[in-house]
């Protein structure tokens, strides 16, 4: 039926747009306790995150965790908010930007949040309004783990029981060994190393950590990990032949056996047998965070400098500065083929 055929009730519906939703983890709305008990309940409710039964973690998450560890969080999120709220946030917002500049008229790009807001339904019906028949879902994780990439296509799964109209949908897959990928991270730390006051002994390559038990069940997160790293040290043997690097993983909760070495023992470890100047890094973020900007920068570099060190670096994420969005138009392009 043709538009000049439409009832005059018929909604307008419009049509032959393409989309792209970036996503990330998530953030609180603000860095109070009541915020980050609310971020805190919706994500580690989630069973990809936690794998223990509903029955023997709800009461631990509602009796003990959420009453005693938002306080905490709040604290540390406090230290790293800006004007613009919460790093996280305000990156990868400036990250659809930057894409959407690139992309132009090509396609319609919008952000998202696994947890909390801006909600990926909320986005995805946003495209769809948009006139999006055509949608990609990008996850920006590099390497692929249960608990962030196949989470946020869980959402997207939930998106689409709800919805009568949908759209064509492709996901962007994990990028660990991407030559693009290696390309724009070693020459972005290169260049961030270059501009020291100091010369580094030793880049530490921080992953967040996961639980042991996710690598026996099939998980290939610690594997894509060390082979983002891999690749990493080859392409700095042949720039930085003197620099050792060492991978590690941060950010261990619980009881339970994580991935080792943990990145705060090996930054105590490392200065107690002599080394003196670290420079660590996070290659599996795409964007700076609590976990870099407060665990890494704040706390990482008090454990290294109280075990002896006398000089240590944080250095950035690829973020939205121009290497970062290069690498995101880069990644876009290719899932856009023969869409746009």
């Amino acid at each position: 039926m043709t538009a000049s055929h439409l009832p005059a009730e018929h909604p307008v519906v419009r049509t032959g747009k393409v989309g792209v939703l970036l996503v990330n983890l998530g953030t609180p709305d603000a860095p109070d306790a009541k915020s980050v008990k609310r971020y805190l309940g919706e994500f580690l409710s989630d069973k990809r995150v936690v794998e223990i039964p509903s029955l023997v973690w709800q009461p631990i998450l509602r009796g003990f965790i959420l009453t005693t560890r938002p306080k905490k969080s709040a604290h540390a999120y406090q230290q790293v908010w800006s004007d613009e709220g919460s790093p996280l946030a305000a990156i990868t917002a400036a990250q659809a930007r930057g894409l959407q500049a690139r992309l132009g008229d090509a396609a319609i790009v919008r952000h998202a949040m696994r947890y909390q807001s801006p909600a990926m339904g909320k986005e995805l019906d946003a495209l769809l309004e948009q006139g999006c028949e055509r949608i990609l879902v990008a996850p920006l994780y590099p390497q692929y783990s249960a608990a962030t990439t196949a989470s946020a296509l869980d959402a997207m799964a939930d998106w689409i029981k709800g919805r009568r109209r949908l759209p064509a949908l492709r996901t962007l897959p994990p990028y660990h060994d991407d030559p693009a990928a290696i390309a724009a991270l070693h020459a972005d730390l290169a260049r961030q190393i270059g501009a020291l006051a100091f010369a580094p002994e030793l880049l530490l390559l921080s992953f967040h950590g996961m639980p042991e038990r996710t690598l026996h069940r099939g998980d290939p997160y610690h594997c894509h990990c060390r082979k983002t790293a891999r690749l990493i040290g080859e392409r700095f043997a042949q720039t930085h032949p003197d620099l050792r690097i060492v991978t590690s993983f941060q950010s261990r909760f619980g009881r339970a056996k994580w991935l080792e070495p943990a990145t705060d023992t090996v930054l105590v470890e490392e200065a107690r047998n002599g080394t003196k100047r670290v420079a660590i890094a996070a290659p599996g973020f795409s964007a700076d965070c609590l976990e870099t900007l407060e665990e890494l920068a704040i706390r990482g570099r008090d454990d290294f400098l109280a075990a002896g060190g006398s000089h240590f670096a944080a250095l950035s994420c690829l973020n939205a500065g121009e290497a970062g969005i290069d690498l995101i138009e880069s990644l876009v392009r290719r899932e856009l083929s023969g869409w746009i």
